[in-house]
């Protein structure tokens, strides 16, 4: 600005400048000395053009000083508008992160302090407690004594202390009968036919089995079954019983894993015995070469085979007995299941995650990749949004290849079926992860419409025609309504029109009736008689009835 300012200056005083220059050109004039070729107008006008486009390039200069300035204004403007918006969506982005974090905090604390606290019942003759179980922790029921008595693991029959309180099961009572009688057999069923509150199951297994002498043992029996002997490589999926079975013994793996949570070490090993791991590794090593047979498309990540065995080694601590290559080729296997992030880290394959979600990537699931990506923070090194568009890349390029004049209709039927279970998929996927503002979900839900549209006009198309009731021909019988119709007084029925309309001189009383009966002379005995019948009865060809006439007597 005080450059403008300057050169405004200079510009004004051109005026003085040219007087005092004309001043000193007549000095010149009146000297004489020199002859001068210009006149001092000529001079004047060149001065005074200099002058003008001076003042013009000036206000051009100042014009453009101005629409700069307006522009800059407005991009300030501009982000100043971004810039808040972007604090309030941090801001609502961290409010929504701290009320989860407090949801979370205070249900892991309501756990715990229902597990920790939870009140214990007086033990009946015959459960088995440790003497030192307060001393280990609140869960704690096993003694360092009674390891050094008992290998096994077996709990014997000690005095309670009496800090330890009272437990109790509160929902469902039979599960301490069930775990103090060690009945694998009666577990399984208490669970099958309480299926549907496996929650409060879960909450109450690892409580019940504190009453039991050898809960490990338990559980190992529980898993008697899992292959059938009759049919080893039975399929779970089409037998439902054996589905059901399977996930009983996974679930009891769990609720065992979650009650050795909370013991001490001395408690623990005593517990999870040498005779209880062995026992453990011999099962798990029958059950390996089983999982040899299983496809891992076929799984689809959520193999039930797989499940069980890694479970098997992290809840009894035998994952150093087999080799990491084998265990990390199953984590594909279980990549749909909840527990898949929490099985990683039981076995200890954490650091290995890379390659598996690589592995997921380059099989078709990056769903489940970018769900442990999110599990062991890894969201840098493998972007969510990305793994979740090449996901629909591949299934949007499935179903383009089950077009027309590629495939039959069965196959482009399932190709589309699957883009449409791709993309709520992804869907779900991202409300889950908070990734709305990275990719929204409307042109998705579109998409959704769009197919389950095209595929309710392909199950119309195809469905049979339900025929039509075909119209008898001809005229309907005569239905009689005497009894029904009161003002119907001369005592003849009426023929309910169906497919014609009613013709107006069926009930003529002059051709029919008492008058007409009475008028007729009577047939002479043993007369004969040739009446050939109508075609069509006492009807016309165009379905009108007419009174017939009397026979023709010979």
């Amino acid at each position: 600005m005080e450059d403008t300012r300057s050169v405004a200056s200079l510009m004004d005083s051109t005026s003085s400048k040219i007087q005092q220059l004309q001043k000193a050109f007549a000095e010149l004039e009146s000297q004489r000395a020199v002859t001068l070729n210009l006149k001092w107008k000529e001079l004047e006008e060149h001065f005074h053009g200099l002058e003008r486009s001076l003042k013009r390039r000036f206000h051009e200069l100042e014009d453009q000083e101005k629409e700069y300035e307006t522009k800059t204004r407005k991009a300030q403007e501009l982000l100043e508008k971004k810039k808040a918006a972007v604090e309030a969506k941090e801001k609502a982005s961290l409010e929504r992160l701290q009320k989860k974090r407090d949801a979370a905090m205070f249900t892991i604390n309501s756990a715990l302090d229902k597990y920790n606290n939870a009140p214990i019942s007086k033990p009946s003759i015959g459960e088995r407690w440790p003497q030192n179980a307060v001393r280990d922790s609140p869960n704690a029921f096993v003694a360092d004594s009674i390891a050094d008595d008992n290998p096994d693991g077996t709990v014997q029959d000690v005095q309670i202390s009496p800090v330890m309180g009272n437990f109790e099961v509160k929902a469902y009572p039979q599960l301490l009968k069930l775990c103090g009688d060690m009945d694998s057999t009666g577990l399984h069923k208490f669970v099958s036919d309480n299926r549907k509150n496996l929650a409060s199951l879960k909450e109450e297994i690892p409580i019940a089995f504190r009453a039991a002498a050898n809960p490990a043992s338990l559980v190992l029996d529980s898993l008697e079954g899992f292959y059938p002997m009759e049919a080893p490589s039975a399929d779970g999926k089409k037998d439902a019983n054996l589905l059901g079975m399977r996930r009983t013994c996974i679930m009891l793996m769990e609720c065992l894993s979650i009650l050795l949570s909370g013991l001490g070490l001395n408690s623990l090993s005593t517990v999870l015995s040498e005779s209880v791991k062995q026992r453990a590794k011999t099962i798990a090593e029958g059950w390996n070469p089983l999982l040899e047979t299983l496809d891992m498309d076929a799984c689809n990540g959520n193999s039930l085979e797989a499940h069980a065995f890694l479970q098997l080694l992290a809840t009894f601590a035998i994952v150093s007995d087999f080799k990491e290559d084998e265990l990390l080729k199953l984590i594909p296997m279980v990549s749909r299941r909840r527990q898949a992030a929490e099985l990683c880290r039981s076995l200890g394959l954490s650091d290995k995650m890379p390659g598996v979600i690589e592995v997921l990537m380059n099989s078709g699931k990056q769903i489940d990749a970018v769900n442990l990506a999110f599990a062991f923070q890894l969201t840098e090194q493998f972007p969510p949004v990305a793994l979740l568009k090449s996901y629909l890349t591949e299934a949007r390029r499935s179903s383009s290849q089950g077009r027309p004049g590629n495939a039959s209709p069965a196959v482009r039927d399932e190709f589309n079926e699957r883009e449409l279970t791709g993309v709520k998929a992804v869907i779900k996927c991202i409300e889950e992860h908070n990734l709305e503002e990275q990719y929204p979900v409307e042109p998705l839900q579109k998409r959704i419409l769009q197919l389950e549209k095209a595929k309710a006009e392909k199950k119309r198309a195809t469905e049979p025609t339900k025929p039509q009731p075909k119209r008898p021909r001809g005229a309907q019988p005569r239905v009689s309504d005497n009894n029904n119709n009161n003002n119907n007084k001369t005592g003849y029925g009426r023929v309910i029109p169906e497919r014609y309309p009613q013709y107006v001189y069926d009930n003529r009383p002059f051709l029919s009736g008492p008058i007409m009966a009475a008028q007729a002379p009577p047939p002479p005995a043993q007369t004969y008689t040739f009446s050939p019948a109508p075609a069509h009865g006492t009807f016309y060809g165009n379905c009108y009835q007419y009174q017939a006439p009397p026979p023709y007597f010979h």
